[in-house]
Formats: C-alpha cells, sequence, structure tokens
C-alpha cells in the first residue's frame, strides 16, 4: 500500500492534457486567483519512450462539444522529469504526474522513479483503449509503492472496474474522457474526403454522463475524482454533493470562463 496520502487542499484540479506538463498560470488574466482555485496541477500523459503527434491532428466539432485526436506527443518521462522537476518542486500546487500505463513492467519502472521527485503527490495511471482488465490491474499492482496511484477510467468501464482497481490499492479512480469517431467535416484535403477520426470527447454534453457515473461510484464506495463536462463552478459543486472528492476541467479551462 502507497505510505503517503492524497490529499486536496481545493477540490479542483486540472484533468490531463489540458495544461502541459508543467504549471505556468503566467498567461491567465487572474494568476494568483487560479492558482488558489486549484489543489492540484495534473500533467499532459507521459510515456516510457518520446511519442511523436499523430500525422493528422484533429479537432472535430459536434454540437455540444468536440472530438480531440493527438497521438498524446511527449518527450518521456525521464526527459519530462529532467525539465520539468525543477518547476514541479517550485510550484504551489502539488504535482499529479500522469503516466501511460499499458506495459505493466515499465509503469512500475515509470511510478517507481517519481518517488523521489520533490513536489510529485501522486501518479495517475492512463490506459490505452481496448485493453484487457487484467493489464490494467497488472500495472496498478506492479506500480505499487510510496506514491499514491490514482487509475484514470474511461466513464464506460469505470463502474464495472471500479471496485476492483480500488481494492488491488488504488487511491481513488478518475474520469478519463469517453471516446468517440466522426467524419473530418469540411474535409481539409480532397483525399482525406470522408475519413473518420477517431479520439476523445470533450463539451458540455458529457456533464449528465459523467455526473451519473460519479453519483454511481460514490454510491459503491468507490473514491472518485469527477470529470467530464465540467463547465461551471455550479457543476463542480453538483458533482462533489454527489459524492466525487474532488473535480477535474478540461476544456472550459481553454474555453475560460470558469
Amino acid at each position: 500500500m502507497p505510505k503517503r496520502d492524497l490529499y486536496f487542499r481545493t477540490p479542483i484540479m486540472n484533468a490531463a492534457g489540458m495544461l502541459g506538463f508543467a504549471p505556468d498560470f503566467r498567461a491567465w488574466q487572474n494568476s494568483e486567483e487560479f492558482s488558489e482555485t486549484f489543489g492540484a496541477f495534473v500533467t499532459n500523459p507521459l510515456s516510457m519512450r518520446p511519442r511523436k503527434a499523430t500525422s493528422h491532428p484533429a479537432v472535430v466539432e459536434y454540437p455540444g462539444g468536440f472530438l480531440l485526436h493527438t497521438g498524446l506527443p511527449n518527450p518521456s518521462l525521464a526527459a519530462a522529469v529532467k525539465k520539468y522537476a525543477r518547476k514541479w518542486a517550485d510550484s504551489s500546487l502539488p504535482i499529479i504526474v500522469h503516466v501511460m500505463a499499458d506495459r505493466p513492467e515499465e509503469t512500475a519502472r515509470m511510478v517507481e522513479s517519481l518517488e523521489n521527485v520533490e513536489n510529485v503527490m501522486a501518479a495517475e495511471l492512463g490506459f490505452a483503449p481496448l485493453l484487457s482488465d487484467d493489464i490494467i490491474l497488472t500495472s496498478l499492482e506492479m506500480a505499487m509503492g510510496e506514491l499514491p496511484l490514482i487509475v484514470s477510467l474511461p466513464m464506460e468501464d469505470a463502474v464495472r472496474l471500479a471496485s476492483r482497481v480500488i481494492e488491488a490499492g488504488a487511491a481513488a479512480v478518475s474520469l478519463s474522457a469517453p471516446r468517440g469517431s466522426l467524419n473530418i467535416t469540411p474535409a481539409p484535403s480532397p483525399e482525406r474526403r470522408g475519413e473518420m477520426i477517431t479520439g476523445r470527447l470533450y463539451g458540455p454534453s458529457l456533464f449528465p454522463q459523467s455526473l451519473e457515473t460519479v453519483r454511481r461510484l460514490a454510491g459503491a464506495g468507490a473514491p472518485v475524482i469527477g470529470g467530464g463536462g465540467v463547465y461551471t463552478r455550479e457543476q463542480a459543486e453538483v458533482m462533489k454533493e454527489a459524492g466525487a472528492m474532488a473535480v477535474q476541467l478540461d476544456a472550459v479551462l481553454w474555453r475560460g470562463g470558469f
């Protein structure tokens, strides 16, 4: 079991992939208020080896939100620690490092390498789609150590898997954005006309689904970090009233006005 506690000064944070690899609130109109609102900073997803962006990144809008396809580019965990460890240590917010946890042995090595990085409070384990339950549970079990582990599950799998990952030692479950597919309209080039893009879904239309997921998980006794479609402070409060221990914000941070 982890030897450190998972505790949030305030129960609001960003979701992975929204604000980069290290806190930098200088671009925000009121950076002091922003840092006081947040209880932790979650990094963009990091993998064992560097990943390039997909050859055809896309943002496809639909009523109520948008689909995002990026390929999760990152410099690798080791390179990120080398580049950002000082910024993490100097941050007023504790850092949660989001680790791409598709391979159990590599996941264990990555999480262990974070245990002595100053101001890293926890690791959040994210998984590729269609992985088996056994791989998710094995990655979690092999990564257990000093750091609390948050297991990020898509809403469509969270209710089924949450109790199992908590029993296996996870400190909490967070909700990753659901996946979907859309045609690119209009097509950026003739050869891509009719092309189907798969990616993660964001936007206010997701809130009823994410709220129901939080309600069911909390009702079953699972520590849950809510998220998905939260665009107002009122919605964050509703999610906490439904049982969320904290709430992650995603696309609203790009739009502003939370």
